[in-house]
């Protein structure tokens, strides 16, 4: 079965709205690779509307240039792409195609299609919650910038139930960013201070 993948940047207080406005002075090396290494390992792509919009509207012009971010550009245009949207989608960007039907039984069947090729998902919050919300979601790669933005949209939804994750990796990067990789997990269960409490020290007893 294919693996689900979704890389977010988000601040430290949970918003992941409008990245480029706050984002961009913590890219450095260690993000460009880290960036590379996630959406370069996918073999599909798969977008909200606004998200393929904002990269249908960049990528390629870049690749096009011919600038030193045309590689990657190119990586992004020879790599399928779909795209979730209730609407009827004309593309000029070469690879896109539209996702038909009901968005987790869509998924479903596409995870299942033969291959371990990973199916990467960029932004496209409303995405990431339903499939989370859905068991999909494999692994959620975030890159924790250490800025309070303290307005816009946040990666999880008041309300809604607990969702447990395990930590697979963390890697800290000069500028501060956290590079996180997580997996759902089981619920870690019911607990209260007489549990915690024999974890401290007498002293602080």
């Amino acid at each position: 079965m294919r693996k689900i993948t979704a890389g977010l940047f988000i601040s430290l207080d949970g918003v992941v709205e409008a990245p480029h406005q706050w984002h961009f002075p913590y890219f450095n090396d260690e993000m460009g690779a880290a960036v590379n290494a996630t959406l370069g390992a996918a073999e599909t792509f798969l977008f909200g509307r606004k998200t393929y919009d904002s990269f249908a509207g960049a990528w390629p012009e870049r690749e096009a240039a011919g600038g030193e971010d045309a590689p990657f550009a190119k990586v992004l245009g020879d790599t399928r792409k779909i795209v979730v949207s209730n609407q009827q989608l004309a593309f000029t960007w070469r690879n896109s195609e539209q996702l038909r039907g009901d968005l987790i039984e869509a998924v479903t069947a596409l995870k299942s299609e033969p291959g371990d090729g990973t199916i990467g998902i960029s932004g496209s919050v409303s995405i990431v919650r339903q499939l989370l919300a859905a068991g999909l979601l494999d692994e959620l790669h975030l890159l924790v910038h250490p800025i309070a933005v303290r307005k816009g949209m946040r990666l999880f939804d008041e309300g809604e139930p607990p969702i447990p994750f395990t930590l697979i990796s963390s890697q800290t990067f000069e500028t501060g960013v956290l590079n996180l990789v997580y997996a759902p997990a089981e619920s870690a269960g019911n607990a209260g201070y007489q549990d915690a409490k024999v974890h401290l020290s007498q002293a602080e007893q």
